[in-house]
């Protein structure tokens, strides 16, 4: 078990050597990341993000439910109070789902699933949880209908925790979209 002392030692030694104080509340490259909380699946690293560079939503499975929209909403909202003097870009939301996710076991527990995404048990079909290929698709067409944001765009990505690699699923889609 890690100790929180060794997190402490880690910390001292981030804050010594990687710290950037010049950092803004904004990421700069206008992304953000919703992944899964599974621990082989660190969005930072998988997709080579530096600090800064990409707000990240993890939950687990990676998906987009109403919670995961509502932080989104909140995102934005600091986003604006926060916003610098560089004019907005092009943003890109990013959903990663992978292989091999424990999503797929909770298959077995539909209430628990249907309380989860906040729809009926009967409906649990759609959200495609047993195959990562499936639910990302699902994922961005939500989010593609559900978000209301101009120049923002949505990618579906899939990765393979046997091989460490990335598939595109669904190319970047402008919210607001017919999916």
């Amino acid at each position: 078990m890690t100790s929180v002392s060794e997190l402490l030692e880690r910390n001292s030694s981030f804050a010594t050597a990687r710290f950037r104080a010049d950092l803004e509340i904004n990421p700069s490259g206008d992304l953000m990341v919703i992944g899964c909380v599974d621990p082989r699946v660190d969005p930072a690293r998988i997709l080579g993000l530096e600090q800064g560079e990409a707000a990240v939503i993890r939950n687990v499975g990676g998906r987009v439910t109403p919670a995961t929209l509502r932080s989104l909403a909140m995102l934005k909202k600091v986003g604006e109070a926060h916003r610098s003097a560089r004019p907005p870009d092009d943003w890109n939301l990013v959903i990663l789902h992978h292989t091999d996710c424990g999503m797929t076991d909770l298959a077995a527990f539909p209430g628990l699933l249907a309380g989860y995404f906040d729809i009926p048990a009967e409906e649990l079909p759609a959200k495609s949880v047993t195959d990562p290929f499936a639910s990302v698709k699902v994922d961005v067409g939500m989010a593609v209908q559900e978000i209301r944001r101009s120049h923002y765009f949505v990618t579906g990505l899939v990765y393979d925790v046997a091989t460490g690699r990335v598939e595109q699923v669904v190319p970047p889609t402008a919210a607001g979209a017919p999916s």
